[in-house]
């Protein structure tokens, strides 16, 4: 072992150090930033916003079966855990405990914003105040036996007519159910050890899955963990006097039965709309007729994406009618009444109008266009006008089906997933932030007071998840906000479904941690080449003022090619010192004082290392790699605090611990069997990352390569702490402007977005629900609690439920997310977002409630983790089948509809679309042209991405440009945004003579055609004419032209609405860059897959069997 002094440095005696060895693991959570917002008391207290997630079923219990002796010898003060081994269940051939489905993201629109600002007056947001005093954080609780995080797809295979078999859900058709099949969600309670509210046992299910023969495959029931809703902060004691009040909205259960009055007023509404159905509806026999549009029959229910019909679309192009009319069969046979409907889906509920119009069938080889004119918006959930005022905002908190079936023989017969996306530490407008010393919850289930439980009187409260009955504490009995007493239902807590508390000492076992970063930068020849190092430096530098902390804040460097390199910056030194380890398989510390520095005290020197690393390295010609050791390092450098470690690498680990070798084949990228090299080559990563959770150390990882990297490998440090990963293929910062603009962009974001560390996340739900399996980056401390060492604003995560026990003595179900944390300020916190649903008995209700967007995330999580844990072709067709059992769902359960078409309600009618669309994506496409590490980063993404950026990935929004108008324009302040309406994506659907904008989340394309109008050309890029646009414009310049500011005020409108900047790539018609947007014309035939008129009818077939 040696370092030496770099001679341009300040000099110093050279000095031995003894060899250190790595500490022992042990689990814990990550960190991340932070923001300010309103105290509701008079305290102003900044506040952090949201958490990520992840973890694998199959190498779930991966510590303790690597680390058995260790786990008996060592044991932290802090973090003492006791590990069970899994319990492997046997379930009957027919159960699919963790059946398909995964997270997302959520955006308000403004005047969503500005109708909640309307609804809480009170609130006022408030600047960020200091540290305020300390507060002694974080809280550690036993660990459970490591939970299976990856929910995976159970299916059998049969042959059919297209491509791999299809998954039938069961061996055998179920007694009980005429319907057809065993649901999705978790196994019977008779096969789960049940857990209500912190109560239940902890038993883990392993997946298990079983080969017959080639021809037929059978997956036996890929068991979730069972949870217990008790919270991570519940294991607390709780807090002084009992838990206390919050304002529920009287009369929150509805009746069974109704009177006859309303009996006969739902008849007459239900006869009136099938009188216009009649009136309106065309000849089903002449198919050249579109149905109605979706607001024709007039229901102010309706949800605004649809009351418009789809816009009419005059097109110039010549490109042929894929659905033209002699693609469609003749139908002869009328659609059966509304009322003939109602009756065989065993009647409406709620609110007729409503529920009808999401109920309306809908031939999707008859009907074109089905996308609305805008983008869709979550549904609403049949709540009473109160309840909905209250209610999380579904940006936050989001479910697949907003009507919670009674029974799982309900979820089961409807063929749909029920699960929960969570965005839980967004960057929020308005949150009510509560200082109190008394945080009143359950003393039951430790849920915590919100809008939805019901006070019996001044003194006593009945919790909405558990139904006991709990005392007000005197202190609750005061209201802040109105400075009044005696009124408990008007507190803040009772008011606001998401509010923040400021928690005490009970939630502490230690001091809370300052912010801690460390940044690890790969500086090898290759790293010199791409030219990273000096814009990461110019960034740095530009926002170091900005780095979410206080007076505490303490920043550290290590570069690595071949060796380590640490800089001594402490407070004193005239210039940086470098000390330079060689050793790297024996990895040490020099100096443990003098690398993490105290920012405000070593700000210069910080700012001279630098200004200074460029050059330092711009003539390194060391081409090996050592990130292993060089992570090893940081590890051991932020243990004692815990904190963030950001790692910049450019090739593949090539020395030390943690060396790769390349497992890419270009000609084997997608071979018939499906992509391989999907998961780890080692498990040193894994396992690094596990020692870093339990240390509060999460590790981000941007890899910035123009060659195979193993993101496979290298994504398990940031996937088991917590921690994000960000890739930019081909990445060189003169022949790819684009990726350096991009990578520009997401670091300032990254350095100067809030973060929360040491955090500790549970979700508790209504007694009867079940929450199984996670999806996101995060570790499973036990079999409910998610262990975050940073926790960022722009993660999210996915949760598959069941339902183990009847809900018939509830009419709402709930959930409850509580995020317990600590802020860059060094307060110790606790976000809370409460969502409310309705429980409903019939099958209509849950058909008109179901949420396709979320349902689409939830699957996409589902296929991620079963390509991953058994092949790329399995997770495919069980996509597939998720749509070929709801239209035989939906078909045998409405008995008068005999129709020879694929037949969908309303409400899942892009469900088709959006399947075949995930089909195409990067993460889940076959063929050669997707490379490796880009395939394993979508999948990265699509676990960990909010539900709208999501969506953007899996079906771009399409828009007209050149003929845009200001009709029908959102007025925000002083600007008008035009708001195009949407189109379907096909190349039909683009004409020579315009200009088309495609929105792909993390970036635009803005394809001109060869005809375009010129006056759009000039007035919007600013060039003469067609010929005159550049080839690699990457730019809207800004131009004095009506048409200019229409067009820049709608982009920035997009762009408001997502954390990441996207760039925008202008392609021209004739240019090679057309492929790349053409790939996201998903209803086109590609390399990938079918058109969507073939896929429809390949699922017809299925379903007509």
């Amino acid at each position: 072992m040696c370092f030496a002094i770099l001679p341009r440095l300040l000099p110093g005696p050279v000095q031995s150090y003894p060899s250190m060895y790595p500490i022992t693991g042990y689990y814990g959570a990550p960190a991340q930033q932070q923001q300010s917002y309103s105290t509701i008391p008079s305290q102003a207290t900044p506040v952090s916003s949201k958490a990520p997630i992840t973890n694998s079923a199959h190498s779930a219990n991966y510590y303790q079966n690597n680390h058995p002796q260790q786990l008996q010898q060592h044991h932290l003060p802090q973090h003492h855990y006791n590990l069970q081994p899994f319990q492997q269940q046997q379930h009957p051939p027919y159960t699919t405990p963790a059946s398909y489905y995964g997270p997302q993201s959520y955006h308000a629109s403004p005047a969503q914003q500005s109708q909640q600002q309307q609804q809480q007056p009170s609130l006022v947001p408030m600047a960020a105040s200091g540290p305020g005093g300390p507060l002694y954080p974080i809280v550690s609780y036993p660990s459970a036996p490591g939970s299976s995080q990856y929910g995976t797809l159970s299916s059998s295979q049969s042959t059919t007519q297209m491509g791999a078999p299809l998954h039938q859900y069961g061996a055998e058709p179920p007694a009980s159910s005429a319907s057809g099949h065993s649901g999705y969600g978790m196994a019977p309670p008779s096969q789960v050890a049940p857990t209500v509210n912190g109560q239940g046992t902890q038993n883990a299910v392993h997946s298990h899955y079983s080969q017959t023969n080639q021809a037929s495959l059978s997956y036996n029931s890929y068991g979730g963990v069972t949870q217990s809703s008790g919270g991570a902060e519940a294991d607390r004691p709780p807090s002084g006097t009992p838990s206390a009040s919050v304002h529920s909205s009287p009369g929150h259960r509805q009746g069974k039965n109704e009177s006859k009055s309303s009996l006969c007023i739902v008849n007459m509404k239900i006869f009136m709309f099938v009188y216009h159905i009649f009136q309106s509806m065309p000849p089903s026999s002449n198919v050249t007729n579109q149905a109605q549009p979706y607001g024709s029959y007039g229901y102010p229910g309706m949800q605004s994406g649809y009351r418009q019909g789809p816009a009419s679309h005059t097109d110039a192009s010549p490109s042929d009618d894929l659905y033209g009319q002699s693609n469609y069969q003749q139908y002869s046979q009328p659609f059966p009444s509304l009322s003939e409907l109602s009756a065989a889906l065993g009647g409406l509920s709620g609110v007729p109008e409503l529920e009808v119009e999401a109920l309306r069938p809908i031939n999707l080889l008859q009907e074109r266009n089905l996308l609305p004119p805008r983008p869709l918006e979550a549904p609403e959930p049949n709540l009473s006008p109160d309840l909905k005022k209250v209610n999380c905002s579904p940006q936050t908190f989001r479910c697949t089906l907003t009507s919670v079936p009674q029974t799982q023989a309900l979820l089961n017969k409807a063929r749909l997933p029920l699960g929960l996306l969570l965005h839980p530490f967004r960057d929020l407008q308005q949150l009510p932030v509560i200082t109190s010393n008394t945080i009143v919850r359950c003393r039951s289930c430790r849920t915590y007071i919100n809008p939805f439980v019901t006070f019996l009187d001044q003194r006593r409260w009945k919790c909405n998840l558990c139904y006991r009955v709990n005392d007000v504490p005197d202190e609750f009995m005061y209201n802040p906000v109105t400075r009044s007493y005696g009124e408990p239902h008007k507190r803040p807590e009772v008011q606001n479904s998401t509010v923040e508390f400021i928690a005490s000492s009970d939630y502490m076992l230690r001091p809370p941690q300052p912010a801690a970063y460390l940044f690890v930068l790969d500086v090898s020849h290759n790293a010199v080449e791409a030219g990273y190092l000096k814009y990461f430096c110019e960034s740095l530098l530009g926002n170091l003022d900005k780095l979410p902390g206080d007076s505490r804040t303490r920043v550290g460097f290590l570069t690595f090619d071949s060796t380590i390199h640490f800089y001594n910056l402490q407070e004193g030194l005239s210039q940086p010192q470098m000390l330079v380890v060689s050793d790297i398989d024996d990895v040490f510390i020099p100096s443990h004082d003098s690398l993490m520095v105290n920012l405000k005290e070593s700000n210069e020197l910080v700012k001279d290392l630098l200004k200074s690393l460029p050059a330092l390295f711009s003539q390194s010609r060391e081409t090996h790699s050592a990130l292993g050791p060089a992570l090893q390092a940081a590890f051991k450098l932020m243990s004692p605090t815990g904190g963030r470690i950001t790692v910049f690498q450019t090739q593949l680990p090539t020395l030390g611990a943690g060396k790769l070798q390349s497992r890419e084949d270009p000609n084997q990228r997608s071979s018939s069997k499906g992509a391989h090299h999907l998961g780890p080559a080692t498990d040193f990563y894994k396992k690094l990352a596990l020692d870093c959770s339990g240390q509060q150390i999460g590790v981000d990882l941007f890899l910035l390569s123009s060659q195979y990297a193993d993101l496979a490998s290298l994504a398990c440090i940031s996937r088991y702490s917590a921690g994000s990963v960000f890739y930019y293929p081909s990445f060189h910062y003169i022949h790819n402007p684009a990726q350096l603009e991009k990578f520009q962009r997401d670091l300032e974001r990254y350095l100067t977005r809030k973060i929360g560390f040491e955090a500790v996340m549970r979700i508790r739900c209504t007694k009867g629900l079940s929450i199984h399996t996670f999806h996101g980056n995060f570790f499973v401390r036990s079999t409910d609690l998610l262990s975050l060492a940073n926790v960022n604003p722009d993660s999210a995560f996915a949760v598959q439920m069941s339902v183990e026990d009847s809900l018939a003595d509830s009419s709402l179900a709930c959930f409850q997310a509580a995020l317990l944390y600590t802020s860059s300020k060094g307060k110790r916190r606790i976000r809370v977002h409460t969502l409310c649903l309705p429980v409903v008995s019939q099958l209509s209700d849950v058909y008109a409630g179901a949420d396709v967007q979320a349902i689409t995330c939830l699957l996409a999580n589902m296929a991620i983790d079963r390509s991953i844990s058994s092949s790329l072709s399995d997770a495919r067709d069980a996509l597939v089948n998720a749509v070929v059992d709801l239209g035989s769902a939906y078909k045998s359960n409405v008995s008068n509809l005999q129709q020879s078409g694929l037949v969908l309600p309303a409400a899942m009618r892009l469900f088709p679309l959006y399947i075949l669309a995930l089909l195409k994506q990067k993460a889940l496409r076959t063929g050669t042209s997707t490379r490796l590490d880009e395939r394993v980063f979508a999948m990265c993404e699509f676990k960990t991405q909010p539900l709208q950026q999501l969506m953007r990935m899996v079906h771009p929004d399409l828009y007209r440009l050149d003929n845009i108008s200001d009709q029908g324009a959102l007025h925000l302040n002083d600007t008008v945004v035009p708001q195009p309406h949407l189109l379907h994506l096909s190349a039909e659907r683009l004409s020579r003579d315009g200009a088309f904008l495609m929105d792909c989340g993390n970036v635009f394309y803005l394809w001109i055609g060869k005809c375009c109008n010129e006056m759009f050309i000039r007035d919007v890029l600013g060039c003469p004419n067609y010929a005159s646009i550049p080839p690699n414009m990457s730019h809207i310049p800004e131009l004095e032209t009506p048409l200019s500011e229409r067009v820049r005020a709608f982009l920035d409108w997009l762009h408001d609405n997502r954390a990441f900047s996207s760039t925008i790539h202008v392609v021209k018609d004739d240019a090679s860059a057309k492929a790349t947007l053409f790939q996201h014309l998903v209803e086109d035939r590609s390399e990938w897959a079918s058109s969507y008129h073939e896929f429809l009818q390949h699922i017809q077939q299925q379903v007509s069997k």
